[in-house]
């Protein structure tokens, strides 16, 4: 997970809740957030030499639920009124966004290493994962329209 990804993860939501987007969407880029933070932190331990059974699912269980349950405290993620498909929009955009968020880092993982090992364009590491929730993005917007 590069930083530059992560700033515009972060840049994504502030700008979804700044402008009053509907939650599923917040959601994408707030499990984006997550997928990414996880992956920094867990690359930061390896770096450090801190190695333990477990601990992406542990580190990521850390993220989420430090995520998660203040919103559930505070009654934004639960509220009757707050579904789509009976399920709470901010959950399903979380998971929505952290599985493509993560399948969209994945990607160009595969993408580069049948490439040589070279990005196929300038900041392709970027683009992949952030346009990914750019799309998924969109299509939630339509969805809940």
């Amino acid at each position: 997970m590069c930083q530059v990804c992560t700033i515009g993860v972060v840049a994504g939501l502030g700008l979804s809740r700044w402008f009053g987007v509907d939650d599923t969407i917040s959601g994408v880029w707030i499990g984006g957030l997550l997928v990414s933070l996880t992956g920094w932190t867990v690359n930061w331990l390896k770096t450090k030499k801190i190695n333990f059974k477990g601990m992406i699912i542990i580190t990521a269980l850390v993220y989420y639920a430090s995520v998660i349950t203040p919103l559930y405290w505070k009654e934004i993620i639960g509220h009757p009124l707050n579904k789509i498909w009976g399920i709470d929009k901010l959950i399903l955009g979380i998971a929505f966004g952290s599985v493509v968020f993560a399948i969209a880092v994945l990607l160009y993982e595969v993408m580069k290493k049948k490439n040589n090992g070279h990005a196929h364009f300038p900041f392709e590491k970027i683009v992949i994962p952030i346009s990914s929730l750019i799309l998924l993005s969109i299509l939630f917007y339509f969805i809940t329209k």
